[in-house]
């Protein structure tokens, strides 16, 4: 594998996600995510040639085939307006809350 994750994109992974990591979780992190780069890389060198790609890898529980699944359709949904008119704070267009994230 050519790429590897540096220590300055950890530590900039790091601040973007509000982490504050140690020197020695960094350089654990740093181990983690080139090893993981590598297995994907590994992955990527495996000839899937003729293998049809997944659509659903797990089993859908309680329903016996595709045929028991609701159609996809569209439906109407409340009227904005009204909605808006029921909000304790809005624009008009959004609601309005309170700022919950200093930085």
């Amino acid at each position: 594998m050519t790429a590897k994750v540096s220590v300055e994109e950890v530590e900039r992974v790091a601040e973007l996600a509000h982490l504050e990591l140690k020197a020695d979780e960094s350089k654990r992190m740093l181990k983690d995510l080139n090893a993981i780069l590598d297995y994907v890389a590994e992955l990527n060198e495996i000839d899937t040639t003729g293998i049809a790609p997944l659509e659903q890898i797990s089993e859908l529980e309680g329903v016996g085939g595709v045929t028991d699944l609701r159609a996809d359709s569209v439906v109407a949904s409340v009227d904005r307006a009204t909605v808006m008119a029921a909000a304790p704070e809005s624009d008009g267009a959004f609601f309005k809350v309170p700022k919950v994230i200093e930085r």
